[in-house]
């Protein structure tokens, strides 16, 4: 409820308020919340609930399609006005603006991003379509307001609406029970948020710039499913590195990734069918392989590639995933086995505590190939140099990849490698207890690099 400028402003008006929120996976063209989002909502929901409760409110659940719930608890209600934080995603657009043509006194306050996407545009006036000259016009604009504390006084009503039960909406996996790692990786709310935050501003942020993209090392923030649900406010990190940025570069090599998921809702603002059609039209000319098998192997983290096993594993598992291996499991799903980026987004999608439709759409397009980039075809991860790049004792692959663990360093992250007696005194046999690559790396990075090509060539 820190830095909630809805709130503040409502709170403001002396007005009694009642806190609502509502489920909406009912209407059309609406993106239902996948498994593990869901998980992350009931306990945020829950975290939600019990702060409002300690100041006298409580918070009212409503299911259903949104413009319908907000009209009639309004109706219920007899309140004077909607007070919200703007939105982003199509639906969400498309409800607010309905709201605000019905005559409803909407009040919509700034919040999800740091600048408006409306407001940051090129010389002659158009939407920005590369990260980098967009992240050099967000900052030359005016700085992000300061955050707003929490509000000191919140005035409860005499009666308070019917509120559905969270309970009852399902949002946790029953028979099989699967966030056994969910629990023990994350603690939704707001409180744990601040003190994640916290963790940056004293110890991850002297080592960033370098150490980011080490998914062996526990040097990111972290912050990403706190972000999305709005837990920790975009402008409270950026504030909270202020006073390190000049004299830390890891301060702004953190902001320049806050810079990244603006430009990701950036996107989404001025292109909504980015999460659908590709950004590039002349990639929806492009042929995608159709191979369940491999899709599956993929999935569960057994392509018999190590750092993508250990990527998808370390997915399944705490429903988060190193960005570096984010980058380096999706391309080889898009590039080396040649499936459709959508493929993908839909799988993290469902096992992303912090699936967000503008980071999700925007990055697995940009990794495939079809989105924002400048020269983005001949980008294609060589998932064994990356491994030796970036984890570079195998920590990271032993961890989430135990039948490796006692190979060698040299050959972690390619057993295929080693020679069989290595192989035999480290207790792997490879078709056996792991698994052979499932697709040879050089030549389907050939054979990608020579569709992309032909496809510049079409008319």
């Amino acid at each position: 409820m820190t830095d909630h400028r809805a709130l503040t402003a409502a709170a403001a008006t002396g007005r009694p308020i009642v806190p609502v929120y509502v489920l909406d996976d009912t209407t059309p063209g609406a993106w239902r919340a996948g498994a593990a989002s869901r998980w992350w909502l009931h306990h945020s929901l829950e975290s939600l609930g019990g702060q409002l409760g300690a100041l006298g409110l409580r918070l009212v659940l409503r299911r259903g399609p949104a413009l319908a719930a907000l009209q009639r608890l309004l109706d219920e209600s007899g309140a004077g006005g909607l007070y919200c934080t703007r939105a982003f995603e199509p639906w969400a657009r498309h409800d607010e603006d309905r709201l605000a043509m019905l005559g409803i006194d909407l009040r919509r306050f700034p919040g999800t991003v740091l600048f408006d996407p409306g407001t940051i545009r090129t010389a002659a006036g158009t939407p920005f379509r590369v990260f980098t000259p967009f992240w050099n016009a967000c900052r030359a604009a005016a700085a992000p307001e300061p955050p707003l504390p929490r509000p000191g006084r919140l005035t409860a009503p005499r009666t308070v609406p019917h509120s559905d039960s969270l309970a009852d909406w399902g949002l946790l996996p029953t028979g099989p029970d699967w966030a056994g790692g969910l629990r023990a990786s994350w603690h939704p709310g707001e409180p744990p948020g601040r003190e994640r935050l916290a963790r940056i501003t004293t110890g991850v942020l002297e080592h960033y710039r370098e150490a980011r993209d080490r998914p062996d090392l526990d040097t990111t923030s972290r912050l990403s499913p706190h972000l999305h649900f709005g837990e920790v406010s975009v402008n409270q990190c950026w504030h909270a590195t202020g006073a390190a940025a000049a004299a830390t570069p890891g301060a702004e090599a953190f902001r320049r990734q806050l810079g990244w998921r603006e430009f990701c809702y950036h996107l989404l603002y001025h292109w909504p069918t980015l999460p659908e059609r590709p950004f590039q039209p002349k990639f929806a000319r492009l042929r995608y392989a159709a191979d369940p098998a491999a899709l599956d192997r993929w999935q569960r983290g057994h392509t018999g590639i190590p750092i993508v096993d250990a990527g998808m594993r370390q997915l399944r598992h705490s429903g988060w995933l190193h960005n570096r291996a984010r980058m380096i499991v999706a391309s080889l799903l898009t590039k080396n086995l040649r499936m459709h980026w959508r493929t993908g987004a839909a799988w993290f999608w469902d096992t992303l505590v912090d699936a967000d439709l503008a980071n999700n759409s925007a990055s697995w397009q940009w990794v495939a190939g079809s989105g924002a980039d400048a020269a983005p075809y001949f980008r294609i991860f060589n998932p064994v140099l990356q491994g030796r790049k970036f984890d570079p004792d195998g920590a990271y692959v032993r961890r989430y990849v135990p039948e490796l663990r006692h190979l060698p360093a040299r050959f972690v992250h390619a057993p295929w490698e080693a020679p069989a007696p290595t192989l035999a005194a480290s207790g792997i046999e490879l078709g056996a207890t792991y698994p052979y690559p499932c697709v040879d790396l050089s030549e389907s990075r050939r054979r990608a690099l020579a569709e992309y090509r032909a496809l510049g060539r079409q008319p």
